[in-house]
């Protein structure tokens, strides 16, 4: 199978990722949020820095559970246009958000 080249687009929304999770980590070290989420630190790495724009569906799930992010989140934010400005945690009954204002200054 042929991979199509990716678009701008794409491009774009893998630089909104990687500063979502990136935010999302926040302190918590790279090293222990690979492991737990079982791929390696160098994967991470890339997907925050935006090198790797398109990860795998299984990837960003694993990554997403040890962020406890949902997934509904993680679409809505990385699908926008605009910064995101803060991060719905999963399970939060107060609807409280962890900033990531600023994020798109790391993309």
């Amino acid at each position: 199978m042929v991979r199509l080249p990716l678009t701008e687009e794409d491009l774009e929304r893998g630089q909104r990722l990687g500063a979502l999770l990136r935010q999302a980590r926040g302190q918590r070290p790279m090293l222990a949020t690979a492991l737990e989420a079982g791929i390696s630190p160098e994967t991470l790495r890339k997907i925050e820095s935006g090198r790797v724009a398109t990860p795998s569906f299984p990837t960003i799930a694993a990554i997403a559970q040890v962020l406890d992010l949902s997934l509904d989140t993680v679409w809505a934010q990385i699908s926008q246009t605009d910064p995101p400005m803060g991060i719905p945690r999963e399970g939060d009954p107060d609807g409280a958000m962890a900033s990531v204002a600023g994020a798109h200054a790391y993309a």
